[in-house]
């Protein structure tokens, strides 16, 4: 007998909060249910925090299930407030509809637009901006409850520092975008990331007022530390899915040094890899947990990039912690022996500033070669006689330099 989605996600941890949970559990295990997924376009890429709610549908995708992924060209335009404590900066059209042709290739990565239920992406630009505000309020109005969108999460923080009326509607905004959806292809479900679990609530329950039909929320889990803190945040920003804004060697790194705790956390919810392998990977906290650590980076670029770019950063990071310097990432950037070390560290982009390069080399955490580097004035010369070098920046980055 196939198993039920429902329980598939429950298993790896996706599910965060639903409503209706006995109906919505039959519902998907007894017929091929088309549900959404948005993203609003406030980047020219999406990043790791994306990820969840992409494998969430990817999974369902997989069970039989039909999704819709929906590119928000209008609601960028009002921005969401949640979990805000300033107003969004305002974007063009131009600019958001560039945003938009960027991030519809990253979403065809993890689906397929094939078969009985192949994937859809839809804009919802295509109906939010025509619509006529007067006829919206006229026949929507009456089914939504200013009260009850006032206690909304999502709305707290910036009731405090005051919500303008621009953001306020941008939850009937999303509510309207699912009514549309189900209106048009049948949708039945929302998902996405539990810091949208209001507005995805209000989507589902503004479809049972206006069409008195079933429809159904559900939110995934947020990639968090063990601490409770977003995942995906370096010392360069956010971890993005584009590689020209995050190196896929990068991406391999970062995922190669997350907590012990959280390994297997990641390979559940970022990773197809089978529980039972999962179960047997992250079965001791030693050093075999590294073997783990190894098998979530490589499946998460292999995922966001391809097996090529996966095969490629784990044999860098090989031979950048493992043995010599043949796959190590390399660098050339302009400059002699004369230049300083601060300069060199900004070039090669280890760090963001030449401040934070004076940081790291008072605390002890640069070398080249084998060589501590412990004056911020330093210069190549000092530390290397030849115009290729291993600068070192902390345990986790070994960066092959040439000086041209």
């Amino acid at each position: 007998m196939k198993q039920n989605v429902f329980d598939i996600l429950d298993g790896r941890g996706f599910i965060k909060q639903t409503v209706f949970k006995d109906d919505l559990y039959k519902l998907l295990g007894s017929q091929s249910v088309t549900f959404y997924c948005g993203f609003d376009p406030t980047a020219d890429s999406l990043h790791i925090g994306h990820f969840i709610p992409l494998m969430a549908a990817s999974i369902m995708q997989k069970a039989g299930h039909k999704p819709i992924l929906l590119v928000g060209g209008g609601t960028a335009m009002i921005g969401d407030p949640s979990n805000r404590n300033d107003m969004r900066q305002m974007m063009t059209r131009e600019t958001i509809d560039g945003f938009v042709e960027k991030i519809k290739p990253q979403l065809a990565r993890f689906l397929s637009f094939e078969g009985e239920n192949a994937a859809v992406i839809v804009n919802n630009a295509d109906w939010l901006c025509k619509l006529n505000y007067i006829e919206f309020l006229r026949d929507y109005g009456a089914y939504l409850s200013v009260n009850k969108m006032l206690t909304a999460d999502c709305f707290k923080t910036r009731l405090e520092k005051g919500l303008s009326f621009l953001e306020f509607n941008y939850m009937p905004m999303q509510a309207y975008d699912f009514l549309r959806l189900f209106e048009d292809y049948g949708c039945m479900l929302e998902i996405g990331g539990n810091d949208q679990w209001s507005n995805i609530l209000a989507g589902a329950d503004f479809i049972r007022r206006v069409a008195r039909k079933d429809a159904y929320a559900l939110t995934c889990t947020l990639l968090e530390t063990k601490d409770g803190k977003k995942m995906g945040k370096t010392q360069k920003g956010a971890l993005w899915l584009d590689c020209n804004k995050t190196t896929p060697y990068e991406m391999y790194q970062y995922f190669r040094n997350v907590d012990d705790e959280e390994v297997e956390n990641c390979l559940k919810l970022l990773t197809y890899v089978e529980l039972d392998e999962i179960k047997e990977l992250c079965a001791h906290r030693d050093e075999r947990i590294n073997n783990a650590k190894k098998r979530l980076a490589y499946e998460v670029v292999k995922l966001i990039h391809g097996k090529e770019h996966a095969d490629t950063a784990a044999a860098q990071a090989q031979a950048a912690f493992e043995g010599g310097a043949s796959e190590m990432p390399a660098v050339e950037i302009a400059g002699s022996g004369e230049t300083p070390v601060i300069d060199v560290m900004v070039a090669c982009k280890v760090c963001a500033s030449k401040s934070e390069a004076r940081r790291l080399i008072e605390g002890g955490g640069v070398k080249i070669d084998d060589k501590k580097v412990e004056n911020v004035y330093g210069k190549v010369a000092d530390y290397s006689d030849g115009r290729e070098f291993v600068l070192y920046k902390g345990k986790k980055i070994r960066l092959k330099v040439t000086l041209k």
